[in-house]
């Protein structure tokens, strides 16, 4: 059965689906325009989500990779990854609720026929990204150190990250931005604009990594710190090809800059919906930096072991949001057509999707966490760790296809209210005070902390999917 007729409901596709199907696909990778809000829904979710997937990926391959070369540095190196990583998760979650702000407003525009509408919400966003990143680059660079303590580091390893967390946070504007206009680009229904970004961001970094961390020839070996110049480095390089992209005249969303002017009132809305959105990220983030501080009085050998299992879990749960990133494109332009029957036959088929997809690989994970691991893991202690932590999370693996996808679309909708809440119920009501309960007081110790996680994120998949069934989110006004 092919994916056009996976949907009863949808209209057939053309005659030979074989080669339209594959016809379709070498389009959408090539960013051919298509009308999303009708046709085979199927086929929709396939020629959306390859693109995202593709993208994703990509960025899974950089976390890993990342790992990798910094392994080699020692378990502290691993440990100043890991902790660093939580603050700039806290940058993410910014820059994801902008993004998320501004591509169900891109979305909901190009639905109703409007692209000059979406391009000066692009150009709100952006320059709401800038101004965002601006504040929070300073204070990273002038408090990295305090930063790392706050989380639970040693005087010592707080002192040697503080240049790489410097750097890292410095450089967050490339994040930001990033994120921001990849938003864009989807929300438009041009995922393989985003693709390209991010490959070449992560390109230049896989490349960059090995060099500027061990040194080449006259560059010299930077350490730790050439990780983080890597990485701001291709990211600023993905960023120039964005904003390159946006001023050429074939895309569904183009800003011509000497045009280009700020606009109070799409300011204010897309602030209104990417300001609860932020929130709901940084519920989240907050969750897990607390996990972080949880697990820091363990030790580094324990950080090392959580920030490798959590860079391999990250590595298959990209591509996994890449899918549900379709859905909310899908759910925001079809509203925006007046068509919410087919926004909600979206969110369900790819959910379905990812169900399998992840439940297959936690089996994988399951039963070959120790190999897998061992592939990042020099230390055999830190390698102990990172498979006990991979092996209790991949077990639930097979639930988060239905959260993550629900929880995406109610964004995609532009209510972002609703999943704040669900995230503020099951990470904070839940997911910290069982782990600190579970690692501390009832001495379960590391493996608590990593048992709250899967447990949570079963409960995530239960209640997005029971807010989901209740509908509100198709009468969202945006």
């Amino acid at each position: 059965m092919s994916l056009s007729n996976a949907l009863p409901n949808d209209p057939p596709a053309p005659a030979g689906p074989g080669a339209t199907l594959w016809r379709d696909v070498r389009d959408a990778v090539r960013s051919a325009p298509r009308d999303y809000t009708s046709g085979s829904l199927g086929r929709a979710v396939l020629l959306l989500a390859v693109p995202m997937v593709l993208e994703m990926g990509m960025q899974s391959v950089f976390s890993v990779v990342d790992v990798y070369f910094v392994g080699r540095l020692g378990p502290e190196a691993v440990a100043i990854l890991g902790l660093s990583d939580s603050l700039i998760a806290l940058v993410f979650a910014v820059s994801i609720g902008l993004a998320m702000g501004a591509a169900a407003m891109v979305a909901r525009r190009i639905g109703e026929g409007k692209p000059e509408r979406a391009s000066a919400a692009a150009v709100q966003a952006i320059a709401c990204g800038c101004a965002v990143s601006a504040v929070l680059g300073v204070g990273g660079v002038v408090w990295a150190s305090d930063l790392l303590a706050l989380l639970g580091a040693a005087p010592e390893v707080a002192a040697n990250g503080r240049t790489f967390t410097a750097i890292m946070l410095g450089g967050c504007v490339t994040v930001t931005l990033l994120f921001m206009i990849n938003g864009i680009f989807r929300g438009a229904g041009d995922p393989v604009l985003a693709m390209r970004a991010l490959w070449l961001a992560n390109l230049v970094n896989i490349v960059l990594d090995p060099i500027l961390i061990f040194g080449l020839g006259p560059i010299p070996a930077f350490g730790l710190e050439g990780a983080a110049i890597a990485t701001t480095v291709g990211r600023g390089l993905g960023v120039a090809y964005q904003l390159h992209v946006l001023t050429k005249r074939n895309g569904r969303v183009t800003v011509d800059w000497r045009r280009a002017r700020l606009e109070l009132h799409t300011l204010l809305r897309l602030l209104r919906v990417s300001g609860i959105g932020i929130v709901q990220y940084l519920v989240g983030t907050a969750s897990f930096v607390g996990l972080i501080r949880i697990l820091a009085p363990f030790g580094d050998t324990v950080l090392a072991g959580y920030t490798v299992a959590v860079r391999i879990i990250i590595f298959v749960l990209l591509p996994a949001w890449g899918v549900g990133n379709a859905a909310a494109t899908l759910v925001g332009q079809n509203l925006g057509a007046g068509r919410p029957d087919r926004a909600e036959r979206a969110v369900w088929f790819t959910a379905r999707v990812n169900t399998v997809f992840l439940g297959l690989v936690g089996l994988v994970f399951v039963v070959f966490a120790r190999p897998i691991v061992g592939l990042l893991a020099a230390d055999p202690e830190v390698a102990a760790v990172a498979a006990a932590c991979l092996r209790i999370v991949a077990a639930s693996y097979v639930f988060w296809g239905f959260g993550l996808v629900t929880v995406v679309a109610f964004n995609g909708a532009g209510d972002t209210t609703t999943p704040t809440w669900i995230n503020f119920f099951v990470y904070w009501v839940v997911q910290l005070p069982l782990a600190w309960t579970l690692a501390g007081p009832l001495g379960v110790g590391p493996q608590g902390v990593f048992a709250t996680v899967a447990v949570c994120q079963t409960l995530m998949a239960a209640v997005g999917v029971l807010a989901f069934r209740r509908g509100t989110w198709k009468t969202r006004v945006l």
